[in-house]
């Protein structure tokens, strides 16, 4: 994988490059629509590069370790193949899932005992059979094993974790450089920087982490808990020390407006269940403003759903008759709302792509963030 940054915003820390990997070439700042068990939930791959152009989706390591398992994984030749997608995959490392899971795992210093959330079954991951497992995967862009710390966790708790973190990391980087990939085709391990809400955990999350020089590097443990400001304050915090040549992922985040405060403040890559979640529950994010399409005032108006956005579905239904699909119980409401809400974001992150190789991205910001905040 390489990274090549090509523009910089003068008036923030924004700016755009070029990832390569050997499914395709990523420009950024981009999202990342997720697809956690091998799908991004009700949505063809036809419109997902069609229409909503994805450059790149996600999976998830702790549901695919589950379900289908390894051996159908391996026996398919990864997961490219697996779901028919030709073009680059990042894999979570599966941290966050064992995170949330809090009342039926057991953290030692070998790695992380869980319970299946399916079945009731026991399982270990460790930083080593960790990599082993997304090797299996196949994606392009892999993370190193960690533990998600709570965004309220107190400084010994949050100090304590990182340690934790780190040292399952150098495991992670050892053996990662140890193995090879399985399907001709390379891939890259990020480390993820952790340390809580505490400015100087974070820092030496971040020296750690690039002392490793790896190909990239992750922001996690962030939208967890804490206050929208301390996100954007442990980025400030991060950003500038993180190597300028390697690309920033903010993982799991998030509302429109926090990717684009999270461009400024340089990170180059985002994910979140966001648009699609909230899709399934009838929120649309517009250029406009944010739309509550069951909301009984869109009955009866027959406009577009975004007449600014780029989407198929934008201009093909209107608003009153997604609002009756939803109304109904109709599952095709929750595609068509998902499908807007991701081509709305990889809209915007293209838009910022366009601000910021002209310049003027810190002013197109300020105003689009008070616009698409609004509620309709």
């Amino acid at each position: 994988m390489k990274f090549v940054k090509t523009h910089n915003d003068p008036q923030s820390a924004a700016r755009c490059g070029v990832i390569t990997t050997d499914h395709g070439q990523i420009e950024t700042p981009i999202f990342m629509p997720v697809g956690t068990v091998g799908s991004v939930k009700g949505i063809y791959h036809r419109d997902l590069k069609d229409d909503i152009k994805a450059e790149i989706i996600l999976g998830n390591t702790y549901h695919l370790y589950l379900r289908p398992g390894l051996d159908v994984l391996k026996a398919a030749g990864g997961l490219h193949k697996f779901e028919s997608w030709d073009r680059p995959i990042l894999t979570d490392s599966g941290g966050f899932q064992v995170f949330s899971l809090s009342p039926i795992r057991k953290l030692t210093e070998d790695g992380c005992i869980f319970r299946s959330h399916i079945d009731g079954s026991k399982h270990l991951f460790t930083p080593e059979n960790n990599m082993d497992t997304q090797r299996i995967i196949g994606a392009d862009i892999v993370m190193a094993f960690d533990e998600c710390c709570p965004g309220d966790a107190d400084y010994r708790y949050a100090k304590k974790s990182l340690e934790l973190t780190q040292r399952w990391l150098e495991r992670c980087s050892k053996h990662f450089d140890a193995t090879e990939p399985l399907y001709g085709y390379s891939q890259a391990l990020f480390p993820i920087v952790q340390g809580c809400v505490y400015p100087d955990l974070r820092r030496q999350a971040v020296e750690h982490a690039a002392a490793l020089d790896r190909e990239g590097y992750a922001i996690g443990g962030l939208a967890v808990g804490e206050p929208t400001e301390k996100m954007y304050e442990m980025l400030e915090v991060v950003c500038p020390i993180l190597p300028e040549d390697k690309p920033r992922y903010l993982m799991g985040v998030g509302t429109p407006a926090n990717i684009l405060e999270g461009i400024a403040r340089g990170v180059d890559m985002f994910d979140c269940v966001m648009p699609t979640r909230n899709g399934r529950n009838g929120m649309l994010f517009t250029w406009d403003g944010i739309i509550n399409i069951k909301n009984k005032k869109w009955a009866d108006d027959f406009s577009p759903l975004d007449p600014k956005g780029t989407s198929f579905v934008d201009h093909t239904y209107t608003r009153a008759y997604l609002r009756h699909l939803f109304i109904a119980g109709e599952i095709f409401a929750g595609q068509i709302a998902s499908e807007h809400n991701l081509a709305f974001y990889l809209d915007l992150v293209r838009e910022a792509r366009k601000h910021i190789k002209a310049g003027d991205f810190k002013a197109w910001k300020d105003e689009t963030v008070k616009r698409i905040t609004t509620r309709l």
